[in-house]
């Protein structure tokens, strides 16, 4: 066999293994991948969906959730989600901006509970104040949006007098607020708009209906008590109290504990109307000449 026909088969032979080899690489192994990636094409096929059809299908849910936030907003009340310690804290700060000076609030964190579906952060509060502060308090905690409640109240009256002696009757009170929270938001709204929160005045009901102390005549206002009765031109009355100060007034004109009620001219007397802790009395004054003449 000539060299040249060696060659000839030589070639041949390399060529048929590079076709076997190839197409056992191409039928055999490249198939399995074929299959797998025509496999995941056909599942992206399924599952594809159009995008006009994903917004329309947004649009629906953002309705559908906005009608559930709306029947939410409704509700009085409302469970948040996530709230942290210093939530309530900031709660009481707001709702206490405008409290008078005698008002004090001490507020202290004591532990969270889960109650059924819901937890809540517990915290103990007590102070003094005036008693409309503190009714506004309470009615601000029990009417806030966000759901809280208050247990274990006690209230106490008592009697502070400031640097001018003044007597304040005011309330001490101490109670535990429990502040309502969720894990998640399902009972809450996107956005939260607070429930009025200042209720109208009370009457103050710790407030003694007899009071032993007097309030000081801060306003230096003549003390009728012991006064004399000088004389009684068209414009007033003049009198002078215990101290031989002079004063001249007219009706309605203010006097310690009270008022000046009536100036009268027949009988030339004048009459006031005195508030003495909580016994109102009623004060005359007459000219001396005409008490001199009752006693002839």
């Amino acid at each position: 066999m000539s060299r040249k026909i060696k060659n000839t088969l030589g070639l041949v032979g390399i060529l048929l293994f590079i076709v076997a080899a190839g197409s056992i690489y191409s039928y055999v192994y490249q198939k399995g991948k074929i299959k797998k990636q025509e496999k995941q094409l056909s599942e992206l096929r399924r599952n594809s969906v159009n995008t006009e059809d994903l917004r329309l299908q947004l649009e629906d849910v953002k309705k559908r959730a906005m009608v559930v936030d709306s029947v939410l907003s409704r509700r009085k009340f409302i469970i948040p989600k996530q709230l942290t310690q210093t939530n309530f804290f900031d709660f009481v700060n707001k709702v206490s901006f405008d409290f008078s000076q005698q008002t004090h609030i001490d507020v202290e964190y004591k532990e969270m509970k889960k109650e059924k579906s819901y937890n809540y952060f517990a915290y103990k509060v007590s102070g003094v104040g005036d008693f409309n502060d503190i009714h506004k308090l309470l009615y601000g905690i029990e009417h806030s949006k966000e759901l809280k409640k208050i247990k274990e109240l006690s209230m106490t009256a008592t009697v502070q007098t400031d640097k001018e002696s003044v007597p304040h009757h005011l309330v001490n009170f101490n109670f535990i607020a429990n502040i309502y929270f969720a894990d998640d938001g399902r009972f809450s709204t996107t956005e939260i708009v607070e429930n009025e929160l200042k209720p109208k005045g009370l009457y103050n009901v710790f407030y003694p209906l007899i009071r032993n102390e007097l309030p000081p005549n801060t306003d230096d206002l003549p003390d009728v008590t012991g006064a004399k009765l000088l004389a009684i031109v068209p414009d007033g009355a003049f009198i002078s109290d215990t101290k031989g100060q002079t004063y001249m007034l007219m009706e309605g004109d203010p006097v310690y504990l009270g008022y000046l009620t009536k100036i009268d001219y027949d009988s030339n007397q004048v009459t006031f109307i005195l508030n003495k802790g909580g016994i109102i009395e009623k004060v005359y004054l007459k000219l001396e000449k005409e008490e001199n003449r009752k006693r002839r």
